[in-house]
């Protein structure tokens, strides 16, 4: 029997940490002496009221949490997060429909990054704070933050986790899920705070640093302008962002290494190499197309090809240059680097590096399995034996995930998209990217969607940011029998 008391009063706690972080927006309104700082505090107050209401009507919940509550709390965590931090845009104005606000704040908290706003300087000081936090709390992890500052929430906690974080291998640092997850939010600060400063030396203000800080540690991409990070003009700023989109997309535990200076960790994980090359090879491509085809200088040539390929391979979305307008064939490889994703224990998105990687030799040795049908040769990833039923999890993934992609881009047609733009919008929200092709690319926004396309679009954001699975199997039959 589902423990349903333990859910209610987990999302209880969590309303009232999103309370908490809705203060914080007002306090930046304040500052910035804003009226509508005022109407923040009304929506900290709701939704923390809210929160205390479903704490303390469960009073005598039991802590036992098992996988099925698991999946539920993870899943409704996300869809309640965003109900109630959508009010703080309403009660503003700055995005008077309910529909449009869900989708922004959506997109913040799966961080995604697709938008429907045509005039983002327009927006108050508070609510970009608020929206730049929505990204940097689901970066992370909404669950995980709750492990690392509740330790009720340590019995069970593993459910949460692996939940929370289904990737192939999801690597705990220390044998209590707890204080796992405190050194991941340990590191997530660290950089940061790190990027923060680093991008004032470059010349941006407190505000803007912190802001992009937030939104690129989490593989976001939500800005304060309007033409992103294109609008600072600044070669030095796009290099920051760059290398920290790079740590954001990399697993946390090679961060963790890394800072203890055991960088022989680091080179041995083959995800991270794959990963590397990767990057490297779609940014020469792309540097000599745009080089050669007399686009841009070397620099410029570089320096773009690099910035769009790490920020799409991330998932993080940032824009300094419209992709769309390059050579045809350079714009293909920047769409195939959105069916990429960063690396398993990262902040980013879409199928995840491991899973490519893993595909890629279970294909070959299929191939040699072909003329040696007899002999059992196993997938190997940094030197470890995968097993079979881990290779058959990732086939059934990606089956899922590119079945969901045809059906999707099907749907979104029959709203009256364009099949580019249908593709684009579809791959952009399953992947939390931001930018897509088409009417959605990186130049645009979602403005133009119907209405039904946005709660679609963003019901693909949240399967996309719980990796499929989680939200799949709670519509499985088998899931909700005894």
């Amino acid at each position: 029997m589902i423990n349903w008391r333990v859910i209610i009063r987990i999302l209880g706690t969590l309303l009232i940490g999103e309370g908490g972080f809705m203060l914080l927006a007002s306090i930046i309104s304040f500052i910035y002496k804003e009226n509508q700082g005022f109407y923040i505090i009304v929506s900290a107050f709701i939704t923390s009221v809210s929160g205390l209401f479903l704490y303390f009507s469960t009073r005598k919940a039991s802590y036992q949490i098992g996988k099925r509550e698991g999946y539920i709390i993870v899943t409704l965590a996300w869809i309640v997060f965003s109900f109630f931090g959508c009010i703080p845009f309403i009660l503003t104005k700055s995005i008077p429909s309910f529909t449009d606000a869900f989708f922004e704040t959506v997109s913040g908290f799966t961080t995604t990054g697709a938008s429907i706003l045509n005039n983002i300087e327009s927006l108050s000081h508070g609510i970009l704070f608020w929206r730049s936090i929505t990204q940097w709390l689901g970066g992370m992890g909404i669950i995980v933050m709750s492990l690392a500052i509740l330790p009720f929430l340590g019995i069970g906690g593993m459910e949460l986790f692996v939940a929370e974080v289904p990737g192939v291998t999801p690597d705990k640092l220390h044998p209590r899920i707890t204080e796992t997850a405190k050194r991941l939010w340990g590191i997530y600060i660290f950089y940061t705070l790190s990027e923060t400063i680093l991008l004032m030396f470059g010349g941006m203000s407190l505000f803007d640093a912190i802001n992009h800080s937030f939104t690129t540690m989490a593989t976001g991409g939500y800005s304060t302008k309007q033409a992103s990070i294109a609008y600072f003009n600044s070669p030095y700023i796009e290099y920051i962002i760059t290398i920290f989109m790079f740590l954001a997309g990399t697993n946390f535990t090679l961060s963790y290494f890394a800072l203890k200076f055991n960088f022989k960790k680091v080179f041995s994980n083959e995800e991270f190499k794959f990963y590397l090359g990767f990057v490297l090879l779609f940014t020469l491509i792309i540097t000599f197309g745009l080089h050669s085809s007399k686009e841009y200088p070397f620099e410029k040539s570089f320096r773009y090809g690099i910035f769009q390929v790490v920020s799409i391979i991330t998932t993080t979305g940032y824009v300094t240059a419209d992709y769309l307008k390059w050579i045809p064939v350079l714009s293909v490889i920047i769409f195939t680097c959105m069916f990429f994703g960063g690396s398993a224990g990262s902040t980013g998105g879409g199928i995840k590096i491991v899973r490519v990687v893993l595909i890629i030799k279970n294909s070959f040795l299929e191939l040699k399995r072909l003329l040696h049908p007899s002999a059992v040769i196993p997938v190997r990833l940094s030197k470890k034996s995968i097993p079979p039923q881990i290779i058959s999890i990732v086939l059934a993934f990606v089956a899922f995930y590119l079945f969901t992609m045809v059906v999707s881009t099907i749907i979104m047609s029959a709203l009256g998209l364009d099949l580019q733009s249908a593709m684009g919008s579809v791959a952009a929200s399953l992947g939390n990217i931001g930018p897509g092709i088409g009417s959605v690319g990186p130049v645009e926004n979602f403005s133009h969607i119907p209405a039904f396309g946005k709660w679609f679009l963003s019901f693909l954001m949240v399967l996309g940011r719980l990796e499929l699975f989680t939200i799949l199997v709670i519509f499985s039959p088998s899931f909700w029998k005894k």
